[in-house]
């Protein structure tokens, strides 16, 4: 089984649209694929430029639930987490079928962590350190809220090669440790080593700690593109192996359903 669940289309910051997904994902020979475009629910409904209108929720479903495609197609979201709006983003999800949701945090106190270098560039080293800390405790946030069944490229703010300079070990920790409570899965998200960092989310000891924790596991390749849909999942099956998982989770309905991981 080969299933690739976090992909964008042209609802969010994809190139292209559900249908020609759909069809690389036949040619990729995936055993279920899913869409997960981009939801990003401000607190003061603010447009995110990535993300899909809030207004059109209701409309991205039915376009992907609608879809046609011998491979199984689940409804999916990348939602983000932003502490101050946890029970408006509950309620605007909870009128759909989703079959997962994603949790990402790609904000800190309105710092866009993956946006670009140069904003890491004109902070201060303790002032990226504060953005670290702030990430690990919105993942943190994230786990506790309820609202998401897998996180999204955990570790996000290494993308351009920056990382913190004091000890963040506590801070990770306690995130992991919501994870696990929570009951969610994370990712090995490929598009990592597509990025300055040049290594898949979360790093290798960060995964480990994470199987230390029972936390199951999802790969993904958070594709914008068909092309990508399956990229360096060998790689990933590969070292999801080797830190001791043997089996992987999809989901239906919200649902997670393990099976096992071929070596």
């Amino acid at each position: 089984m080969i299933t690739s669940y976090h992909n964008h289309t042209l609802w969010s910051d994809g190139t292209t649209e559900v249908a020609a997904m759909l069809a690389a994902a036949v040619e990729a020979r995936l055993t279920e694929v899913g869409i997960s475009d981009h939801f990003v629910l401000t607190p003061g409904r603010q447009a995110v430029e990535w993300s899909m209108p809030v207004e059109r929720v209701g409309e991205y479903v039915r376009a992907v639930r609608a879809a046609e495609c011998p491979v199984a197609v689940r409804l999916g979201v990348e939602a983000d987490y932003l502490p101050e709006n946890e029970a408006q983003v509950r309620e605007a999800l909870a009128p759909y079928p989703w079959d997962y949701v994603i949790g990402s945090v790609h904000f800190v106190d309105g710092f866009a962590v993956d946006s670009a270098p140069e904003p890491w560039e004109a902070l201060s080293p303790s002032e990226r350190d504060d953005v670290f800390r702030g990430y690990w405790a919105r993942v943190e946030g994230l786990a506790r809220s309820g609202n998401y069944d897998f996180v999204g490229h955990l570790d996000l703010p290494k993308k351009f090669g920056f990382a913190p300079q004091v000890d963040l070990g506590d801070a990770i920790a306690r995130a992991l440790d919501a994870i696990a409570a929570a009951g969610m899965a994370i990712e090995i998200n490929t598009a990592g080593a597509l990025k300055p960092c040049r290594e898949f989310y979360p790093s290798r000891g960060l995964l480990a700690e994470c199987h230390r924790r029972g936390i199951p596991l999802l790969i993904n390749a958070d594709a914008h593109a068909p092309e990508h849909l399956a990229w360096e999942f060998d790689a990933a099956r590969r070292l999801a192996w080797e830190v001791g998982y043997r089996s992987l989770v999809r989901y239906e309905r919200r649902r997670p359903i393990p099976y096992p991981l071929a070596p």
